[in-house]
């Protein structure tokens, strides 16, 4: 299956939730050492720690963007020791070191897709930037709320 199929640029071409909330309790960037890509995120939490609001700002290939259209499926309702397991679980499979978790797969069920990518390790961290920077944002948001 080529790297860049039609599904993954379609994916890439429907990212949701673009842009940025003007007041949000976490504003997290992550970027990309080896390929320069860049996602931030923006998000609320409610009273019981789930993503309630959520903006992405994506500046990636199409294998970042189509991570990032993946995570939009999924990320609101979750939290952040949702989005830091299937950060987590996302990272071993694409090293092909454990399968996609069933939790993980039951949120975000078009992570499979993403199988292409899998022996590029240069593209790996392109892909695991929107699930980073969301884990991290949620986690923020929740030390915020705790306090």
């Amino acid at each position: 299956m080529p790297l860049y199929n039609a599904r993954i640029l379609r994916l890439a071409a429907s990212v949701p939730y673009l842009g940025a909330l003007e007041v949000a309790q976490a504003r997290v960037q992550k970027v990309s050492p080896i390929c320069g890509s860049r996602v931030t995120v923006t998000l609320d939490l409610d009273e019981a720690g789930r993503v309630a609001r959520f903006a992405q700002e994506v500046r990636a290939c199409a294998l970042g963007q189509a991570a990032a259209a993946i995570l939009g499926g999924g990320v609101i309702g979750a939290d952040a020791s949702t989005l830091r397991a299937a950060h987590n679980g996302l990272a071993a499979w694409l090293k092909r070191a454990e399968p996609l978790l069933e939790a993980v797969l039951a949120r975000f069920p078009e992570l499979p897709l993403l199988e292409p990518a899998r022996p590029h390790l240069a593209r790996h961290g392109s892909i695991l930037l929107a699930f980073d920077a969301a884990a991290t944002a949620a986690e923020a948001a929740q030390a915020r709320q705790a306090a």
